[in-house]
């Protein structure tokens, strides 16, 4: 506990960073706080370095202030990141995903939805609350034609699915990630292959939801198996579906609103947390449909 201590403070000290809290009354409840986060830490990551115990500090130093989630809502320790709620409704989205086992995640893009539920997805297998995780996309066409791309079949869906690899690759090392892949411990598919199957004990992400036929979304939904856990994720306002068409997404919101154990979450451009041109972005386009 000393130890830990005295390499809080002189980590600090070289970072050059004013977060202990002045006048010994409010800094050794702060310097707890962070002790105990560091130990925390060590138990869930198996080791602490410089940047761990920096970050760690800065989040109990704004979550001491601000309603900002604190480091007892970690999502998962990774190599190089804390991966955590950074807003209240990303916090209600993670604090759903442990309650219910179906659980909708609708809003506008960059506000963490597919990031997070690969992050919980992740957690849960490392915890061994699943066996395995899979994460699917419907293959909708966005104004391209897959027929025009080059290579086979693969290499035709692949660039659907890179997003949902994008976010594993951050939260899994290259190593770990391949042999996942290869045993099929996780597996990233287009949505046409779970037709078929049931799965249990599984972490099932569906993303880009909106791409969905009200078929399609009926079909995905029963595959859940026993001790399974579903997220499904989407942007209403970003369906690459014929006109006309309605989308899976929209329906099931009315279908499936009084069942037990379904929950929804919804994410509005305050949640925005990518490049804050993103933010601007989606309120430009709610105005010019008349939406704002």
């Amino acid at each position: 506990m000393i130890a830990l201590e005295k390499l809080f403070r002189s980590t600090l000290t070289v970072r050059g960073e004013e977060l202990i809290v002045e006048g010994e009354e409010n800094e050794i409840p702060f310097v707890n706080k962070v002790v105990q986060d560091c130990i925390f830490t060590i138990n869930q990551k198996g080791s602490l370095d410089e940047n761990d115990i920096f970050t760690i500090a800065k989040l109990d130093k704004k979550s001491s202030t601000t309603q900002e989630p604190s480091l007892d809502s970690v999502i998962l320790f990774t190599k190089t990141k804390i991966i955590k709620p950074k807003n209240q409704t990303q916090s209600n989205y993670f604090d759903a995903v442990k309650k219910f086992d179906l659980v909708f995640s609708i809003g506008p893009a960059g506000t963490g939805k597919t990031y997070l539920a690969v992050a919980m997805a992740v957690a849960a297998l490392k915890e061994h609350e699943v066996s395995k995780i899979i994460l699917t996309r419907p293959a909708v066409e966005a104004g391209e034609n897959l027929g025009f791309l080059p290579g086979d079949f693969k290499e035709k869906i692949d660039p659907y699915l890179y997003p949902l690899y994008d976010a594993l690759a951050e939260m899994l090392s290259a190593e770990t990630l391949k042999k996942y892949t290869e045993q099929k411990i996780v597996e990233v598919i287009p949505l046409a292959f779970m037709r078929g199957r049931t799965i249990n004990n599984a972490f099932i992400i569906l993303d880009e939801a909106q791409n969905t036929t009200q078929t399609q979304m009926k079909m995905f939904l029963t595959r859940l198996g026993i001790g399974s856990k579903a997220i499904v994720t989407g942007d209403l306002t970003q369906s690459d579906l014929p006109k006309h068409s309605v989308s899976g997404l929209f329906e099931v919101s009315t279908v499936l609103k009084n069942i037990d154990g379904i929950h929804f979450v919804y994410f509005e451009k305050k949640d925005v947390i990518r490049h804050k041109l993103v933010k601007d972005i989606v309120e430009a386009y709610e105005k010019f449909n008349g939406k704002s």
